[in-house]
């Protein structure tokens, strides 16, 4: 069907058939043919570079070419380099010990193979739109599999894009891109796949979860929450105010990682706001018609960061808007929404309740460390958690109290970007990890094999009937404290 009208039912049906009928007939990809699948990827994201950089402008209504180019293509460009030139090494079969180890003695052999799952679903998001599409097709491709798409319909030029470039290099049976909106979303996830990643918000992933478990599709689930800052007594300040500005203000917080709250020392906390207001001053001298600074996405989304400001501003918070050139932003073409900080907001308050996702950052002070500690722990677990300070005695405490999908230590998101660690998330904050080889094994089916030894010998024969001395024997000594 065309993209642009989307695709029902029978279509998505149609294609996840072909692609597991191709699964079967082909067998498991070569490492040529997945590196060569890889080298496909990154001359589309290459070749395609200034189309995606005004798809994206023009979905987003101002985002700059520079953004663009370093989070979703470039971004994207890395993780898909890292596993073809590491498929190879990944894909050897992993050796294991024999239990009990005198089987291994005697010639008997245990591995783990790792095989193409089959067919994944992808369900990316609006806010890294390719980023989130291709990065994990670098595991998914890597490890054999064949993928159909299913981008934003929030982002609808871009999306039109994938679907245009996708099915200029890639036939059908190896990577499909299904347009449309919630209902097409809402079949898609129903579909049998072998596996499927959703990237997105936790109240979706709820949803796609359900449909999923209709046909036990295993799931990895990207999601978000309320990242926190931690800053510790001996943090630079300067240094930390514009690291979380800049994460803050990238994409204009609309990042699964962005820092969602700070929690600063009561002593510290108009110097960091401080830092914070010169950091912003420094990137962005004015925010209106300035083409480096992202606009909010959608209406709604505007509307719904900016009824998070007006809520705690009523509930007696202390807003600070950063514009260094005092623009009003109540007229404008875009809706962008200066940096701004709200501080010492209270837990009544709806900016501290949901996931923000937008340019607001509110700052809360705590005496002792333990209140950070505690008040971390007493809210879902965060995708990310952001530690700043140079006490290894205090990072160690913020590290082992609290539990969070990863962890950046003295910066903000950057853990995202290692590729041989894994990304992932922890209770309402998603569930399996990806990257690198983790990605490689999360979108493999890790097969155990055991190789029996060939002889027929001692140690076999006394397992079975009639059962006298030797198995005995064996059972006494293996129950033992």
């Amino acid at each position: 069907m065309d993209a642009k009208l989307g695709h029902d039912a029978a279509s998505m049906n149609a294609i996840l058939a072909a692609q597991k009928a191709a699964h079967l007939r082909d067998g498991a990809p070569s490492a040529e043919k997945r590196i060569e699948r890889i080298d496909r990827c990154i001359a589309l994201l290459v070749d395609n570079r200034k189309a995606i950089e005004d798809a994206i402008n023009e979905d987003f209504g101002s985002r700059s070419r520079e953004a663009t180019a370093f989070t979703d293509i470039a971004g994207s460009i890395g993780p898909l380099k890292h596993a073809r030139d590491h498929l190879k090494k990944w894909m050897r079969p992993e050796k294991r010990k024999t239990t009990p180890a005198i089987l291994g003695l005697f010639g008997a052999k245990a591995e783990v193979h790792f095989q193409p799952k089959g067919v994944v679903g992808v369900i990316s998001p609006w806010n890294f739109p390719i980023n989130l599409t291709f990065a994990p097709l670098a595991g998914v491709l890597a490890a054999g599999n064949r993928a159909m798409i299913k981008p934003s319909e929030f982002t609808p030029a871009t999306s039109a894009l994938m679907a245009q470039m996708f099915g200029g290099a890639f036939s059908q049976e190896e990577i499909a891109v299904i347009t449309g909106g919630p209902e097409v979303g809402q079949t898609f996830t129903s579909l049998p796949f072998d596996h499927i990643i959703f990237t997105g918000a936790t109240s979706i992933a709820r949803h796609v979860m359900k449909a999923a478990a209709e046909n036990l599709v295993p799931l990895t689930l990207e999601l978000g929450g309320k990242s926190p800052v931690v800053i510790g007594q001996s943090a630079d300040l300067s240094t930390a105010a514009a690291r979380v500005m800049f994460g803050k203000t990238l994409n204009a917080g609309q990042i699964c990682l962005a820092p969602d709250y700070v929690l600063a020392p009561r002593d510290k906390v108009d110097s960091f706001v401080a830092e914070a207001q010169g950091a912003v001053k420094k990137m962005f001298p004015t925010i209106k018609d300035n083409p480096d600074y992202t606009a909010i996405v959608a209406q709604r989304h505007y509307d719904r960061i900016m009824g998070y400001v007006e809520d705690a501003r009523a509930k007696g918070a202390r807003i600070i808007e950063i514009k260094p050139d005092d623009e009003d932003l109540t007229q404008q073409e875009h809706r962008k929404i200066a940096p701004t900080l709200i501080i010492d907001p209270t837990d009544d308050m709806k900016v501290m309740q949901e996931e923000i996702f937008g340019p607001v950052l509110p700052v809360k002070t705590y005496g002792k460390l333990d209140e950070a500690l505690d008040y971390i722990n007493s809210h879902d677990r965060p995708l990310g958690l952001y530690y700043f300070g140079d006490d290894a005695a205090e990072q160690e405490k913020v590290l082992t109290s609290t539990t969070s999908g990863g962890v950046s230590v003295n910066d903000v998101i950057m853990h995202v970007a290692q590729e041989e660690l894994p990304f992932g998330g922890v209770g309402p904050a998603g569930m399996g990890s990806y990257h690198g080889v983790d990605g490689f094994r999360e979108f493999s089916h890790r097969k155990a094999i055991f190789s029996q030894i060939k002889k027929d010998i001692g140690p076999l024969q006394m397992l079975r009937p009639p059962y006298g001395a030797g198995i005995r024997k064996y059972l006494d000594s293996q129950m033992k404290r």
